[in-house]
């Protein structure tokens, strides 16, 4: 055996590869294209907001170079764009973190939700992963190699008392995208994999995590008993994006803090359900009980 392979520094090591991450404006994009830059990787950082985007690149440190792509997932000329650009400044796209997303419908009551909010949802989580991916993933087929890490959350996995329903929907779909793109792809040398965060301070986790009240409640529906710290998602990025897992593909890896382990829903307190429906305007976080 090449005890070299062995070794965790060459395992993760990705110089000379080309990574792009989407919604690397802010938040756990941010930490994805670090993480990646510092593991030998040339990023390329794509979103809808440039200027944040130029404040990324200063930032990341590595062997390899790095650039900016202003990109919305919901206009495939933009992502094709942002493919090519990659293209034709690196020569290869190697890896592709599907990581822009939104929650459209804020924390609605479900049977409150505004048809409009349910279908932007979908369409930048469902419509914009699937076409960002599949655009990269044609360039990957091409060349016979790759990795895309679809960014998901626990809330795709199972039911989740109150949450979003367009959100929840949306990360069960990307799960299913990882899994059925990953078979299919499989046998050409491209890798398709998903990861499910838990609860993770980032943009727009920020006005529920900054809310005491909330922020104890999903420690005491964690295992662990805390919240994600951004850098505990860098260890399953980088298997997912290197050859240490050359052999996973279809996958999902929660990190949640055990919460996907456990089975069963507690109820909202009184001051949680208070909570929900003061953040949302006009009445919506207001459940519709029996007259």
């Amino acid at each position: 055996m090449d005890t070299n392979a062995l070794e965790a520094a060459n395992l993760f090591d990705l110089s000379g590869r080309t990574a792009i991450v989407t919604g690397a404006s802010s938040g756990l994009g941010v930490t994805f294209a670090y993480a990646l830059a510092a593991n030998g990787a040339n990023v390329v950082v794509a979103a809808r907001r440039r200027d944040r985007l130029d404040d990324v690149v200063a930032g990341l440190k590595g062997e390899g170079e790095s650039l900016a792509v202003e990109c919305d997932i919901t206009q495939p000329d933009q992502i094709e764009a942002m493919c090519e650009a990659a293209m034709a400044r690196f020569g290869s796209i190697d890896i592709f973190v599907a990581n822009a997303g939104v929650v459209a419908e804020g924390m609605p009551a479900p049977e409150k939700t505004p048809p409009e909010a349910f279908a932007m949802g979908i369409d930048v989580n469902v419509n914009g992963t699937f076409n960002s991916v599949t655009a990269a993933g044609r360039r990957m087929l091409a060349a016979g190699r790759g990795s895309i890490i679809i960014i998901a959350s626990i809330a795709g996995v199972s039911g989740h008392r109150g949450y979003p329903p367009a959100y929840c929907a949306s990360k069960a779909a990307q799960i299913q995208l990882a899994q059925q793109l990953g078979a299919t792809w499989a046998d050409r040398g491209v890798r398709v994999n998903a990861i499910a965060p838990g609860w993770f301070p980032s943009e727009m986790t920020e006005g529920f995590l900054g809310a005491p009240l909330w922020a104890e409640r999903v420690e005491e529906q964690t295992p662990l008993a805390r919240l994600g710290d951004p850098a505990e998602l860098v260890g399953p990025i980088l298997l997912l994006a290197s050859d240490a897992g050359a052999y996973i593909t279809g996958a999902v890896v929660p990190v949640d803090g055990g919460w996907s382990a456990t089975t069963g829903s507690s109820p909202y307190s009184a001051e949680v359900g208070e909570f929900l429906e003061g953040i949302m305007p006009d009445g919506l976080g207001t459940p519709i009980t029996p007259s």
